[in-house]
């Protein structure tokens, strides 16, 4: 089962005044890459993430966005009554050295700095809150893994839909192989046989058997043919597998085209060349799309 490298998944969740969002994203990358952005004085849970993210990811890079909102109550915020005192006392003093009979206004006073203080970051028990993140991200990756699956199944039809053809192409040219040689032999007798009756020369046909059995070891194609189907073979095979195998089928690809060019070169035939070239053009098609897969 193949998994494509790029997906999305989101999730959010809301709980005893704390509210959590998470989106994961990926693209395409030979390597892991992780990528977190989260809230101020969450970045302890860095390594917990990156191992829940690792069970869902292989490679790629993966970008993990978290939001963490928490409603205010009553106990995140604390009156200083020693500075609120301070700022009375130099307002009134103020007050009674300009003979001003004002008095001072509440709303006023709680606007000036330090008189409300507010629960910092790093007071918030932030432990408490990572079992609704970990949940919210175990379900954003979930969904991510989902998304990556089902491009990963039109991936995986486009890649045998492919193989098929290379595998129908390849049938035809061992068809046509075991001709090229015969071809040669006929056309070099032909040729010997005009120049021996121009000439008025005789030959031994050992040297035309030879120089055929020449011919016929450098263009015979029949171990190529052997790898490419078994090549094939083993694409079939990791494609079905549970697990996702970009890497292998990467690898696979290389050694195709590897194999389907020393056919072309070796095969010495019209016919068996343009059927390479169909087959080139299907694993070229291949190696840009498994540069997709997990």
């Amino acid at each position: 089962m193949l998994l494509s490298m790029t997906g999305f998944g989101e999730s959010h969740a809301q709980l005893n005044g704390l509210a959590v969002t998470v989106e994961v994203r990926a693209v395409n990358n030979r390597y892991f890459k992780l990528n977190i952005r989260g809230a101020e004085g969450y970045a302890c849970f860095e390594p917990q993430i990156e191992a829940l993210v690792r069970k869902h990811a292989k490679r790629g890079t993966i970008n993990v966005n978290y939001r963490v909102h928490r409603e205010a109550s009553g106990d995140d915020f604390r009156l200083n009554a020693a500075v609120l005192k301070s700022y009375l006392e130099q307002l009134r003093g103020v007050s009674t050295q300009l003979g001003l009979a004002e008095t001072p206004h509440w709303d006023s006073l709680l606007q000036l700095p330090g008189v409300i203080e507010e629960k910092n970051s790093e007071a918030i028990d932030v432990d408490s809150d990572w079992p609704l993140l970990e949940k919210v991200l175990t379900e954003a990756l979930t969904r991510f893994t989902q998304m990556r699956r089902e491009e990963g199944k039109a991936m995986a039809a486009d890649l045998a839909s492919n193989c098929q053809e290379i595998a129908a192409q390849l049938a035809e040219v061992e068809k046509l192989a075991p001709q090229v040689v015969e071809n040669y032999r006929s056309r070099i007798t032909e040729r010997l046989n005009k120049l021996l009756e121009e000439f008025d020369v005789t030959t031994d046909p050992a040297s035309v058997i030879r120089e055929v059995g020449v011919f016929a070891d450098r263009t015979d194609i029949s171990e190529e043919i052997v790898r490419l189907k078994s090549h094939l073979d083993q694409y079939a095979s990791i494609m079905a597998k549970e697990d996702s195998a970009g890497r292998k089928l990467e690898f696979l690809t290389q050694e195709m085209f590897r194999e389907t060019n020393t056919i072309g070169s070796k095969a010495n035939d019209s016919e068996i060349a343009r059927r390479v070239v169909e087959m080139k053009t299907c694993v070229e098609r291949i190696r840009e799309q498994i540069q997709n897969v997990e």
